[in-house]
């Protein structure tokens, strides 16, 4: 009875493919192995891909920043730049105070070179 019933499971799936063999079952919509691959080409087009064009972009900005660029950092501090070194930026946060701080803690630039000057606070 067994055998039975898997003979008639094989040629209802024989007769399901349309005889193509395996292309046909792999196009098939339930398949698992499509459904994975088309999980996978979700997760690289909504996840992997834009995480790789923001560090891109980042690193970018990283390269190019000068003398004078306002800048923030990764733990809220904002000044301009007054020193650049390859590891170490020299940030001016207030009137002649400044930090050093390395380059992989900026979070991103503020301004590009000498903006509008701020107005003076009152009070």
């Amino acid at each position: 009875m067994i055998l039975a019933g898997l003979a008639f499971a094989a040629q209802a799936f024989a007769q399901d493919s349309g005889g193509a063999g395996g292309a046909a079952g792999f196009l098939n919509l339930g398949n698992p192995m499509f459904l994975m691959i088309a999980m996978l080409a979700i997760f690289y087009f909504l996840l992997i891909r834009p995480q790789q064009k923001r560090q891109k972009e980042h690193k970018q900005m990283l390269t190019n920043l000068q003398k004078g660029d306002t800048i923030f950092t990764a733990g809220g501090l904002r000044g301009k730049i007054t020193g650049l070194d390859e590891t170490v930026i020299t940030l001016e946060i207030a009137d002649r105070i400044r930090v050093r701080i390395n380059r992989s803690a900026v979070g991103g630039l503020v301004s590009k070179g000498d903006a509008a000057p701020e107005p003076p606070k009152e009070g």
